[in-house]
């Protein structure tokens, strides 16, 4: 799997080789301000079936969703790193500063990357909920933006005549 350009009117599916039976299939097609376009593009040593297709273009958008997960949500100015241990980290910390009303705080995480750390302390329980509250959502936004992607996905637009 590649990202290429290319020129507008691309095939989403193609035999680039009937001798070595080379077919590739393109996705995410993006028109560029210089009038090409730009996709995901895979090959396959055979005609793929539907469901490979669909395999492929599914695994990517949840390539894609995991990733802007993990590093498309911003506080304060600051990219939060939100891996499995973060998320975890970040609900524990939130769920008894909950228990205790606060009695645990002042809590201390690093934002930002390894070459430009951040360390962001909450005082109070409004602005660690406000924090918690919006990387919740802004995991909820971008998982419903993967599936509606997926839920767009149609085979339909993969099948030509050979």
């Amino acid at each position: 799997m590649k990202r290429i350009e290319g020129s507008e009117g691309v095939a989403l599916i193609e035999c680039v080789n009937p001798v070595r039976g080379k077919w590739r299939i393109r996705w995410d097609v993006q028109k560029q301000e210089n009038g090409n376009v730009n996709y995901m593009e895979a090959e396959f040593n055979h005609k793929p079936t539907d469901e490979e297709i669909r395999d492929t273009i599914v695994s990517w958008i949840n390539q894609q969703t995991d990733q802007a997960i993990l590093s498309g949500f911003t506080y304060n100015g600051n990219m939060v790193w939100l891996s499995s241990e973060n998320q975890f980290n970040y609900k524990a910390a939130y769920d008894l500063a909950m228990q205790t009303q606060g009695a645990t705080l002042p809590v201390t995480f690093k934002f930002g990357t390894d070459d430009n750390p951040a360390y962001h302390q909450f005082e109070t329980l409004k602005e660690f909920s406000d924090f918690y509250t919006k990387a919740l959502q802004h995991i909820q936004n971008t998982l419903a933006e993967g599936w509606k992607k997926k839920d767009l996905f149609s085979a339909e637009a993969y099948h030509i005549d050979s």
